[in-house]
């Protein structure tokens, strides 16, 4: 509707003389470009970027041809009832897989196998798809197809994503693809902010349903936890300001006695620390950010006992050296994970 209203202050009535297949295809060229730019500043706002934006239909029909020519030719597609199938039962699945419908028109199924040679032929090695939980029955499809191309499954990663489900007073939010009733991204950042978003929903695992919260998402409090994490940065900056002013300084790290640090709330967090490097390492070669996320939950909660515990001004200037030292690693560590988890680090809450 509103790229409708918007063609109409732009063009008036200009079309309505036109052939309707033109303005039809007029209408399609528009409304995509429109769509397509809202998406990507969405996407910009909450920090996703993507390299190249790739259109299906540059599949067409060259690409599309090529791969299927090439089943064709190796027995593994074969015509039935005026409809081309993939013989994907050859591999255990149920039944075989329409690829051409008996009018002609590709399924979705078709783009998908072109795909996969698309990006062998630019160059890459592994392919990552995130699908919808429901389309789990398209797993063996697709590894089929790989393999009647001569690729290995095993080089294209499918990770099943569950449902989210927003909470709104501790009630679900109600949506509807039939009423066409929906929550956007747009909406959802506009209300809890990009910071909670992001952190909220890198908290959780791909395969586990979600129960988004808004109203804790936009809490103020430590109840929050992306605001408590953020909140251990923003007093690390507030302890170095009042640092500052008592005219402390803090000098580096080879000079620093830490073993001055024999508190057992310091040794937390040391130890914390010592291996976060593995699990930066970990959490990437299992595409697990919700590890991160919850490190940087813990690594903050560490931070705060700190915090109430000891003393940083008004102590024995080689302790407070030492912990200037240990809160200056804090900082780094905790502005690194919310920089992985694309959050910001806000200097003062």
């Amino acid at each position: 509707v509103e790229t409708a209203k918007s063609l109409i202050d732009r063009e008036g009535d200009a079309y309505l003389s036109m052939d309707e297949e033109a303005r039809l295809k007029v209408f399609k060229t528009v409304a995509l470009s429109e769509k397509l730019s809202i998406l990507k500043k969405d996407l910009a706002d909450f920090h996703v970027t993507f390299d190249n934006w790739f259109s299906e239909k540059s599949l067409y029909p060259k690409q599309v041809d090529d791969a299927l020519d090439t089943l064709k030719k190796d027995g593994y597609l074969y015509e039935k009832d005026g409809a081309w199938w993939l013989a994907t039962t050859k591999n255990g699945d149920d039944k075989d897989r329409v690829v051409i419908r008996a009018n002609g028109e590709p399924t979705y199924f078709c783009s998908d196998i072109a795909y996969v040679p698309n990006k062998e032929k630019r160059g890459y090695n592994k392919l990552i798809d995130i699908w919808g939980a429901d389309h789990h029955g398209y797993i063996i499809r697709i590894h089929s197809a790989m393999k009647f191309l001569g690729y290995d499954p095993e080089d294209f990663e499918i990770m099943l994503l569950q449902m989210v489900t927003l909470l709104r007073d501790g009630q679900p939010v109600k949506m509807s693809k039939r009423t066409g009733q929906a929550v956007t991204l747009r909406e959802l950042m506009d209300e809890v902010g990009s910071d909670a978003a992001r952190y909220f929903f890198c908290s959780r695992t791909l395969d586990s349903q979600m129960d988004f919260d808004i109203d804790l998402a936009k809490k103020q409090s430590s109840d929050n936890p992306v605001y408590y994490i953020q909140y251990a940065n923003a007093r690390i900056h507030s302890l170095f300001a009042q640092a500052k002013e008592a005219g402390v300084k803090w000098g580096d790290w080879e000079k620093t006695d830490f073993t001055k640090l024999t508190e057992e709330c310091e040794l937390d967090l040391v130890k914390k620390m010592e291996n976060y490097h593995m699990l930066i390492d970990g959490a990437a070669k299992e595409r697990a950010p919700q590890r991160v996320a919850k490190y940087a939950y813990e690594l903050a909660g560490l931070f705060h006992h700190f915090y109430r515990e000891c003393r940083i001004l008004g102590v024995e200037e080689g302790v407070t050296q030492a912990r200037l030292g240990l809160i200056t690693a804090v900082q780094h560590v905790l502005v690194h994970a919310l920089s992985i988890l694309g959050v910001s680090a806000p200097e003062r809450m």
